[in-house]
C-alpha cells in the first residue's frame, strides 16, 4: 500500500509532474493531441518556466488563476505553473456564458485568466471596472491537428480594454531565461478550488489544499483503481471538471501514463475516433455517453457498417449521474471490458465510494475507498455523530476523508450546514445495505410528493431505462390539478424512432412506457405524461439540468406526447 502520509512540504506539482522526471520518466510521453506528443520532460520545462513567468508580473502565493481552456496541452502548464507559484488553480468552461465567466473572474478575485482570444473577447466585455484581474494570457483555440503552442493574438474587444495580456507562448519563452525561486508550499495551504455544479444554486468554490489531492491520487488512483505506467488515458467530460481533471491528467501523471487529448465536443464520432487514434486504455466516460455509444454502434451495423472497437479499453469510468444496470449489462454484452461506477464531489475532491477491479455490483455505486468513511443519516441529522438509519433504508449520506474542502469560498452559511470537521454533508439520499454497498436514490431536493407519498425520479428514470426502446430518461414534478405527479422526458434509442413519425405512434408508444412502468413499480410512480425528446438539457458537467426541464414546464414547453 502507498503511504497517506505527507510531509509539510508539499506541492501538487511534484507530487504529480516533476517526481516523474526525477524517477527517470522525463523522455516518457505524457501528453498526446493528434499525430503530436509532448514528454514529462517538455510538460515540467514549460511549466516551470510559466511559473516563473507568473512570479515575474506579481503573481503571489494564495492568489487566483482562472484556466478557461479546451482540452489542449497547455491546459496542462498553465495548472502546474499555477501551483509551482504557489498560486490557486480555479477552471472554468470555456463555452460557458461570457457573464457567467466574468462572475467567476470577479467571485474568486482572479488575478491571471488563462483563456482564447476570443473567450477573452467576451469575458472583458463583462467585466466590472474594479476587478482585480492584473493579466490576460492567450492560448490559440486549436483544433486537435493544430499547434496548440503558436502565438495567440488579442482580439478587438480586448486590444481596446487596456487590460495587459500576453501570448502564453511568449510568457513560457520569458520565463525559461528568468532564475527567480520558486516559494515553500505547505501541504495545508490553498492549491486547487473546484466548483460545485450549481444543481441548487450558484456555483460555490469548495477550497481544497495540495494534501487533499494528493490523498485522493494515492487511495482511489493507485490503490483501489490501479492506475499504471502503461495506462494511455481519454476522457469524456472536459478537463475543467474534476472529474476529468482527475482522471485524464493528475491521476495518469502521478503514475507517469500517456493522457491524449481532444479538444473537439465530445460526440459518439470524436469518441471514435480517439479511441482509434491513440488506442487507450482507460476511458473516463458518464452514462449518457455509454448509451450514445450503443446506439452509434446499432446504427452503423444497421447501415451494414463494422460496429465499435473498444477492446483496446481496460476499463471504463463511470460518474457523474446514475448508471442504470439495463445500460450497463448492454454496455458489457456489446463491448466487453468493464465499467467501474462511483461517486465524488467538488467538496470531497473526488470518488470516494466505487465499483472497482474484481468488485463490481451492477445497480450499486459500490463501497468506500479505503480512507474514506461513509455514513447514512437522518435527513435531519445536524451532525455526524447522528445515529445512522437502520441498514437499507434511505438517509442524506455523509462523507469523511482526508480530501474534504476547508469550506465554500465565501459562503460561511452554507459551509457550516455542509462541512462538519472531518465529515462532509453531500445532501444526496442513499442507502447501504449489509455488505457496505451504496445505493443512490437522487437528491433530497429532487423528490416528487405524490398522493402523499414521497417519489425518488430515480427510479422511475432506471425502470424506464429498461424499456428497449428507451435510450435515456429524466423525470420532473408537474401539476395536474394543483397536484404535483411525474412527468417522464425521454429519449428513444435509434431503432424505435420510426414510432414518433405521427401523434398515434407517439401516444401507443408513451401508453407502452407508461404501462412498463406500472407493472414494475407502486402505481402511484408510474410518469402522467411522457414527452419525447431529441436530447436531454445537460449543464456543463454533463448532468441532466432538471432545472432547465423545469423551467421548460414552467413555461408550457414540455407538451406530453402521450395521454396522463
Amino acid at each position: 500500500m502507498t503511504s497517506t502520509s505527507f510531509p509539510d512540504d508539499l506541492n501538487l506539482a511534484d507530487h504529480w509532474l516533476y517526481d516523474r522526471v526525477k524517477e527517470g520518466r522525463g523522455s516518457h510521453p505524457a501528453i498526446r493531441m493528434g499525430d503530436r506528443s509532448w514528454t514529462y520532460a517538455e510538460v515540467a520545462d514549460r511549466s516551470a518556466a510559466l511559473a516563473r513567468s507568473l512570479m515575474e508580473s506579481g503573481i503571489q502565493p494564495g492568489d487566483r488563476v482562472y484556466i478557461v481552456l479546451p482540452d489542449i496541452p497547455p491546459f496542462a502548464w498553465a495548472i502546474f505553473a499555477t501551483l509551482t507559484a504557489g498560486a490557486v488553480v480555479t477552471m472554468g468552461n470555456p463555452i460557458a456564458p461570457a457573464a457567467d465567466l466574468a462572475r467567476v473572474v470577479d467571485y474568486v478575485g482572479a488575478r491571471v485568466l488563462v483563456t482564447t482570444p476570443a473567450v477573452a473577447d467576451a469575458v472583458v466585455a463583462q467585466l466590472d471596472d474594479g476587478a482585480r484581474l492584473a493579466k490576460i494570457l492567450l492560448v490559440p483555440d486549436a483544433g486537435i491537428d493544430d499547434d496548440p503552442e503558436v502565438k495567440a493574438e488579442a482580439g478587438p474587444a480586448l486590444a481596446a480594454s487596456g487590460r495587459r495580456w500576453e501570448s502564453l507562448d511568449r510568457a513560457v519563452a520569458a520565463g525559461a531565461t528568468s532564475t527567480r525561486a520558486r516559494p515553500r508550499t505547505h501541504r495545508d495551504d490553498w492549491a486547487i478550488w473546484l466548483f460545485t455544479s450549481g444543481s441548487t444554486g450558484t456555483p460555490k468554490a469548495a477550497m481544497h489544499c495540495h494534501r487533499d489531492f494528493a490523498f485522493n491520487t494515492e487511495v482511489y488512483a493507485r490503490q483501489t483503481m490501479g492506475y499504471r505506467a502503461d495506462d494511455v488515458t481519454v476522457s469524456v467530460p472536459r478537463l475543467f471538471f474534476g472529474y476529468a481533471t482527475g482522471t485524464n491528467l493528475w491521476f495518469p501523471f502521478a503514475v507517469g501514463a500517456t493522457v491524449c487529448l481532444f479538444p473537439e465536443r465530445p460526440t459518439p464520432e470524436s469518441l471514435v475516433a480517439a479511441i482509434a487514434r491513440y488506442r487507450p486504455t482507460i476511458v473516463t466516460n458518464v452514462p449518457t455517453m455509454l448509451a450514445k455509444l450503443l446506439d452509434h454502434d446499432d446504427e452503423l451495423r444497421a447501415r451494414g457498417e463494422p460496429g465499435l472497437d473498444l477492446a483496446c479499453v481496460r476499463f471504463h469510468l463511470s460518474a457523474g449521474e446514475a448508471l442504470p444496470p439495463a445500460l450497463l449489462e448492454r454496455f458489457l454484452a456489446r463491448f466487453g471490458g468493464a465499467v467501474y461506477d462511483g461517486i465524488g464531489s467538488a467538496e470531497m475532491f473526488h470518488i470516494y465510494c466505487t465499483n472497482r477491479p474484481g468488485d463490481v455490483l451492477p445497480g450499486s455505486l459500490g463501497r468506500a475507498v479505503p480512507g474514506y468513511e461513509l455514513a447514512v443519516l437522518p435527513e435531519e441529522a445536524t451532525g455526524a455523530g447522528a445515529p445512522p438509519v437502520p441498514v437499507g433504508e434511505i438517509g442524506v449520506l455523509w462523507v469523511k476523508g482526508d480530501s474534504v474542502a476547508q469550506g465554500y469560498y465565501q459562503d460561511r452559511e452554507k459551509s457550516w450546514r455542509t462541512f462538519h470537521g472531518h465529515w462532509c454533508r453531500t445532501g444526496d439520499l442513499f442507502r447501504i445495505d449489509e455488505r457496505g454497498y451504496l445505493w443512490f436514490s437522487g437528491r433530497a431536493d429532487d423528490l416528487l410528493k405524490v398522493g402523499g407519498v414521497f417519489v425518488a425520479p430515480l427510479e422511475v428514470e432506471e425502470c424506464l431505462c429498461t424499456h428497449a426502446a428507451v435510450s435515456g430518461a429524466a423525470v420532473i414534478g408537474a401539476l395536474e390539478q394543483g397536484l404535483t405527479k411525474p412527468k417522464a422526458v425521454v429519449v428513444v434509442r435509434p431503432e424505435a424512432r420510426e414510432r414518433l413519425a405521427d401523434a398515434t405512434g407517439r401516444a401507443a408508444l408513451a401508453k407502452e412506457l407508461q404501462e412498463h412502468v406500472r407493472a414494475r413499480l407502486s402505481k402511484h410512480k408510474y410518469p402522467r405524461w411522457v414527452v419525447f425528446v431529441d436530447e436531454l438539457p445537460r449543464n456543463d458537467r454533463g448532468k441532466v439540468d432538471k432545472k432547465a426541464l423545469a423551467a421548460k414546464e414552467a413555461a408550457g414547453e414540455l407538451r406530453g406526447d402521450g395521454a396522463a
